[in-house]
């Protein structure tokens, strides 16, 4: 009797421990996200100094940077289960990808960078965004910069489809644009700089039309298992905050070194950046704001809640 009350309980423990193997698992390597722009300066302090490598060192587990800079991309391989953490996406992202069925939590703020996003033009016809009927705009998919033009569309009485709109990433879509091959580019931090330097002029930012929002994410099982290690990624973040806010000058040379850009124009995307590290009211509502304006326009097929898909840790 005893040895057949042993085996049952040996078997209890051990579906118990089966059931909650991926809670109890210890990481060994953690992925994350390095994205330089539009101007992450606290994300690059991060990373040159080996901020997260000794915070989670500690812990014994070893951290892995990959470049991945578009936030389609991110979401993809967050849910491929290749990416833990998305140290810099924006929200419109994080949104695309729940209405699409791949759970991503919010789980901090990272900037809020309203006159970082641009629709450039060097077409000296386009002097408004009412212009832009029948052009040629080329710019990422899936982004706040998709946003920011539809919405400067919309502002018109027009839509997506007024403009053909042609799907590249920003430098692709910006050189486009300064060789005359489209009439606009949507355009952000450093790449707007640049135009320009050659020649190109803002039509619209962000300002009165859409509330960028750049955040830090994860998969919705990644935030329930390994919420510790959110925390050690999310105090080593303010860490480097911290540092920059203390060190400016070294901050803004070192951030220029990275991006390879003067330090003139490293303290102009720094004065754009805004940056954050977590969520306010306001935010929360420019989330729903967010989430109806991608409705009404056919970006997602039906409305999200935003509760199923913000981390409270994102609010403290």
């Amino acid at each position: 009797m005893k040895k057949i009350l042993c085996l049952i309980l040996c078997a209890v423990i051990a579906v118990s421990a089966f059931a909650s193997g991926k809670k109890e698992e210890q990481l060994k390597e953690i992925n994350i996200s390095y994205v330089r722009s539009p101007f992450n300066l606290p994300l690059i302090i991060m990373k040159e100094k080996g901020m997260a490598e000794k915070a989670f060192g500690e812990k014994g587990i070893k951290v892995n940077y990959y470049e991945i800079t578009s936030g389609a991309k991110q979401t993809e391989a967050i849910a491929a289960g290749s990416l833990d953490i998305a140290s810099v996406i924006n929200s419109v992202s994080v949104i695309l990808a729940n209405a699409a069925g791949n759970p991503i939590e919010i789980f901090a703020g990272f900037s809020k960078p309203e006159q970082m996003f641009t629709i450039m033009t060097t077409n000296p016809d386009v002097k408004r965004p009412a212009d832009l009927k029948g052009k040629k705009v080329a710019g990422p998919k899936g982004t706040v910069l998709n946003e920011l033009l539809v919405a400067a569309l919309n502002k018109e009485g027009m839509t997506i489809s007024d403009v053909e709109y042609i799907n590249m990433g920003i430098p692709n879509a910006v050189q486009a644009m300064l060789s005359g091959k489209v009439d606009c580019a949507l355009a952000a931090a450093a790449s707007v700089v640049a135009a320009e330097k050659n020649g190109a002029r803002i039509l619209v930012t962000c300002e009165g039309y859409v509330s960028p929002l750049l955040i830090s994410a994860c998969s919705k099982d990644f935030a329930k298992n390994h919420a510790d290690m959110l925390k050690i990624y999310t105090d080593t973040y303010k860490e480097a905050k911290a540092w920059m806010e203390a060190n400016m000058d070294e901050a803004l040379a070192l951030g220029a070194k990275v991006q390879d850009i003067s330090m003139e124009d490293a303290k102009k995307l720094y004065s754009w950046s805004n940056f954050t590290d977590r969520l306010t009211d306001a935010d929360l509502d420019a989330l729903d704001y967010d989430i109806s304006f991608m409705v009404d326009t056919g970006m997602i097929e039906k409305s999200i809640d935003k509760k199923d898909f913000v981390n409270k840790m994102a609010l403290k």
